[in-house]
């Protein structure tokens, strides 16, 4: 009698163990296939994907650009207002030091601006031309508005002019890089391009300066 309950036990116990091998299989086959589906989808639907740079990869579909982490999610979502990089023959947004370029445009003049990785724009776009960030600083044209007074007809009257200056990852204003300020009418029709900056990073810490005469002037950037 004992031999026979531990028979009909042990036969239990594997009909058991064989019904939760079956249905973990299951488990695993499902995780599996919708794992397989959405990494299918994501490729079905993406256009291009970028070489990665600060552990993440430009992603466009469309007109528009998102970002893909390491694991294959998409951590910022598809969005029109990330700024390409020419790279190697190519163009795509990047980050660099946790920030990417964004830019809008106000009055049709085009500002750029920066975003972290969570897609929270934390420097606003104001500034009329910016490069991406080179440990924790970045080269942009900053403009200015001065007020000279009112015309006939009570309006006022402004000059704009902008600066090459450094900023560091707050949007705070480091350096001046220009020898002085440079005059600019906002008009969108006399700004198909936008100005250029004409400083370059040549290391972590100096940045070349282009002077009138163009020559260059060497200069580290937490040089005052």
């Amino acid at each position: 009698m004992k031999t026979l309950i531990i028979i009909l036990s042990a036969i239990g116990l594997f009909s058991l163990n064989s019904c939760n091998q079956k249905k973990d299989v299951k488990t695993k086959l499902k995780n599996a296939e919708i794992k397989n589906e959405i990494i299918k989808n994501i490729a079905e639907n993406i256009d291009y994907i970028s070489p990665y740079h600060n552990s993440v990869a430009a992603v466009k579909k469309g007109s528009n650009w998102g970002f893909m982490d390491k694991k294959g999610a998409i951590v910022i979502n598809f969005r029109e207002d990330l700024v390409s990089t020419e790279i190697n023959n190519d163009n795509y947004p990047i980050f660099s030091n946790e920030r990417c370029l964004i830019s809008k445009e106000k009055d049709g003049i085009p500002y750029f601006g920066y975003i972290d990785k969570s897609g929270k724009t934390v420097i606003e776009p104001q500034f009329l031309n910016a490069t991406n960030f080179n440990k924790n600083a970045a080269i942009v044209l900053k403009l200015v508005k001065e007020k000279l007074g009112t015309n006939e007809l009570m309006k006022n009257v402004v000059s704009y002019e902008y600066f090459e200056v450094v900023i560091d990852k707050d949007g705070k204003t480091g350096q001046y890089l220009s020898e002085e300020p440079i005059h600019i009418t906002l008009a969108n029709q006399n700004m198909k391009d936008k100005p250029v900056i004409t400083s370059k990073f040549i290391a972590d810490n100096l940045i070349a300066i282009r002077n009138k005469s163009n020559n260059w002037t060497i200069k580290k950037i937490n040089e005052k």
